[in-house]
């Protein structure tokens, strides 16, 4: 266990965790970046309690979550990593921006931006590290769309 290692393949880690969305990549990406159970906390955004789901309904909120969008992007930076043994906390900048089709788009409305922090908690797996604990806080949005609810989004 090389500390510098796991730090980088935990800064991937999140760097995967943004490409499920930005490349709406359902399919194989979750599977590389979350344990088979998963805890969610986005009451920041969504006003919706922290919940432990499984990863199958977590992917399943996520396609639903993004498909209005037409593209998001999640910058992620600022990694402060925690490594303890087979557990580690990643404290991060984000910067996501979600954009609708044109036709969606009130008048003069910019993309949805969401300016906050991920705080998440991620374990050592016999197939590499995983997040198992996910914490959205926002602390600025700007435009957010009236969409349907779901589970989560991220």
């Amino acid at each position: 266990m090389d500390t510098l290692t796991d730090r980088t393949e935990l800064i991937e880690l999140m760097s995967h965790y943004a490409d499920i969305a930005d490349l709406k990549e359902f399919d194989t990406l979750p599977g590389r970046v979350f344990t088979d159970e998963l805890t969610l906390d986005f009451s920041s955004v969504t006003g919706m309690p922290e919940m432990t789901v499984p990863l199958s309904t977590y992917v399943d909120a996520l396609r639903a979550s993004f498909a209005p969008f037409k593209a998001t992007h999640h910058a992620i930076t600022g990694h402060v990593v925690e490594i303890d043994g087979d557990t580690a906390k990643i404290h991060a900048h984000v910067r996501a921006e979600h954009w609708l089709p044109d036709e969606v788009v009130a008048d003069g409305a910019g993309p949805w931006l969401v300016v906050g922090f991920y705080d998440d908690e991620a374990v050592r797996t016999p197939d590499g590290w995983r997040l198992r604990h996910v914490k959205l806080t926002a602390i600025h949005q700007e435009n957010q769309p009236h969409l349907p609810a779901t589970t989560s989004a991220g």
